[in-house]
């Protein structure tokens, strides 16, 4: 009953000051003045259901934190249902069989999203091993990103080198920049970590901006080919297809690749480093290995993808790679679920489907979309999917007990 009363007098106040603006219209034409009364009715219900669900969502985080301290399991039926391995292994086939019958129903302009979207997942989850695993921030990705871009690129329209042959060469290229990077940074973390990869992303776009014999400066590169099949000639619709399929080829790779690392020895080192660096260190753990290679493994990744956005959309210039696409990586990250491969997925499609999904809410679309990332940050902060642990358990003692009764 509090909340309701509270919640009403917001909506009196949200009344109250949006009068003058929601509710008195000057006709300067005929010099009167149009009384929109219906307005006032919108503006009070809105404000009072946002009040009221906002507050019921407080106490119910509040619920969730006392149980928590209890020892009690909060977990929803989701992260439940998560928790269980043949479950979620099931849920990733069905997700697989429909990605791949996806172009069959489809048309070329959903494929065509699509495939934008899967390229935001391999980076999404590249980034992950830097910032969700070892806990490094980084601001400037999209560099890695766009050296595998230019690399093809500049190849392709100086060598004529093929899609195929330059695809792990980007790769490499990307991870070898990644080493560079790690070199200079390997004292620093926190907001001087941050600065600094920033830095190098802003490094990277000016200095494509002004290499002219190079990169051809802010005109960009043109007419970079597409990935070719033994020599045939698709349409374009053909072609967005045949990436689309390539993308999701590499999405697997990377989940594969991604989740055995995770749960190897170097990946326990890169969530020890994420944890306490200096009981990492005192572990005995290498940490200047730990770090170059998550920088490397991370920047490999988007050194591949960078690849294929330069053959899907034949044409790249400086003005691609900019701060704001590594803010939209590192939002996947944050929001899917730090160090949780299905939690980048899923944060990629929602940051990258929803902004194109609400072009009907031109006006509207990014209020709403910087609305929802606040909520999930003040109600979930651990994202959608917060990581899963790999569980060891030791059951020879119990056997062995078994065995001697």
């Amino acid at each position: 009953m509090r909340e309701f009363k509270q919640s009403l007098l917001i909506a009196l106040w949200f009344v109250f000051l949006t009068f003058p603006l929601m509710v008195v219209r000057v006709n300067t034409i005929e010099n009167i003045v149009v009384w929109r009364w219906e307005n006032i009715l919108w503006v009070a219900i809105g404000a009072f259901l946002l009040s009221y669900c906002w507050r019921y969502m407080l106490a119910r985080r509040r619920q969730q934190s006392k149980k928590a301290e209890e020892g009690i399991d909060t977990r929803g039926p989701l992260q439940a249902a998560l928790d269980n391995v043949q479950l979620r292994n099931r849920a990733m086939a069905v997700l697989l069989v429909l990605a791949v019958i996806f172009p069959l129903v489809f048309d070329t302009y959903q494929t065509n999203i699509m495939v934008t979207a899967l390229i935001f997942v391999v980076l999404g989850l590249g980034l992950n091993i830097g910032v969700g695993l070892a806990g490094l921030l980084d601001l400037g990705y999209v560099a890695f990103f766009g050296v595998g871009a230019y690399t093809y690129a500049i190849l392709n329209a100086n060598f004529d080198l093929g899609f195929w042959i330059v695809l792990p060469i980007g790769g490499v290229l990307g991870c070898l920049f990644g080493v560079v990077l790690g070199f200079p940074i390997l004292r620093l973390r926190g907001d001087y970590l941050a600065i600094v990869t920033l830095g190098f992303g802003m490094i990277f776009k000016v200095v494509m901006e002004n290499w002219e014999t190079l990169s051809k400066g802010p005109s960009g590169i043109a007419n970079i080919d597409r990935p070719g099949l033994f020599g045939l000639e698709m349409t374009l619709a053909q072609s967005t297809v045949y990436i689309y399929y390539i993308m999701i080829a590499l999405v697997v790779l990377t989940i594969i690749v991604t989740n055995r690392l995770k749960n190897s020895r170097v990946g326990r080192a890169w969530i020890a480093l994420r944890e306490d660096e200096i009981a990492c260190v005192a572990m005995g753990i290498d940490m200047a290995r730990t770090k170059l290679s998550a920088y490397a493994l991370g920047a490999f990744w988007a050194g591949m993808v960078g690849v294929l956005f330069a053959a899907k959309t034949t044409f790249i210039n400086p003005a691609g790679f900019t701060f704001m696409q590594s803010a939209i990586i590192l939002s996947i990250v944050v929001l899917g679920g730090m160090g949780s491969i299905l939690g980048v997925i899923l944060g990629a499609f929602i940051l990258v489907l929803l902004p194109e999904y609400l072009r009907a809410f031109s006006e509207y679309r990014m209020l709403v979309f910087g609305a929802a990332m606040t909520l999930m940050m003040i109600f979930r902060p651990q994202g959608l999917i917060s990581n899963l642990r790999q569980i060891y358990q030791y059951k020879g003692s119990k056997e062995k007990a078994a065995h001697d009764g």
